[in-house]
């Protein structure tokens, strides 16, 4: 197997592993639209990052970050509904984004790795910072996973019980932010939300407990990264959609089988 190829499969199953009890979560607290925002943010930290000769990851990781604190300010504040607020951002931030793009003068940037991912241009430090991201973020999340699932299920009951809900809500936006910055080059900006969501809302239908449905949603989520890039390796289709496209056909295959056992 090519060195390329072997580099896109870790990489993919990295992601998808945590990508998956976060999609758990945007499942519950019905937050795909909050993915797709920072998602957006993230072309602006690409642009951010080739204007200010920058590491591009540490710009994007930046960018949704502070885009994250800002919805979060502003959700406190009450003033718009939280759809409103999302879409002002998100469309905003990917406009200042394109334009940014625009300014950069004779440099030459290719949009379509960004939009729609570049998994088999994947190189072993891509590796390093994923395998730190995901690891950092499994730990916040398995020591936060109890108050953050009191949170999703009540929050004004959790609140009763002494949950710090601004702070977990504050963690659970942390950690949306820096997935997506690392899963932008795998899966791009278009597509990263769907990487989340659809093994998530696959593993619904077959989980009992929250806890299986976290790693359902992973497992799932890697076997959409094995089929996807098996896909594009073989009919020379586009990693990224490719891997979006397997995840589709697992929800779609769980749901007929769903419909059979119904009739």
């Amino acid at each position: 197997m090519p060195d390329f190829l072997v580099y896109a499969l870790i990489a993919g199953i990295g992601v998808a592993l945590i990508a998956g009890p976060l999609g758990c979560f945007v499942v519950w607290r019905r937050m795909a639209y909050f993915g797709d925002t920072l998602a957006h943010s993230a072309l602006m930290g690409v642009a951010l990052g080739l204007l200010l000769e920058i590491n591009l990851n540490l710009a994007i990781a930046a960018v949704c970050v502070t885009i994250a604190i800002v919805l979060f300010v502003l959700q406190r504040q009450q003033q718009l509904a939280t759809d409103t607020l999302l879409g002002i951002l998100a469309h905003s931030s990917l406009s200042i984004g394109l334009v940014m793009v625009s300014l950069s003068g004779n440099m030459q940037v290719d949009l379509t790795g960004y939009l729609f991912g570049d998994l088999l241009a994947i190189t072993p430090a891509d590796l390093w910072l994923i395998a730190s991201v995901v690891l950092v973020a499994g730990g916040l999340l398995y020591w936060s996973w109890r108050p953050l699932l009191a949170i999703s299920i009540h929050e004004e009951l959790a609140k009763v019980e002494g949950v710090a809900v601004e702070a977990y809500r504050a963690i659970l936006m942390l950690l949306f932010s820096c997935v997506i910055a690392v899963a932008m080059k795998i899966i791009g900006v278009l597509l990263i939300t769907s990487l989340m969501i659809i093994p998530a809302a696959t593993a619904r239908r077959l989980s009992k407990t929250p806890e299986s449905m976290a790693i359902n949603a992973s497992m799932l989520g890697a076997l959409s990264v094995i089929l996807g890039l098996a896909l594009s390796w073989y009919i020379d289709t586009p990693a990224g959609p490719s891997v979006v496209v397997c995840a589709f056909g697992l929800f779609i295959a769980t749901w007929i089988k769903e419909f059979a056992l119904r009739r």
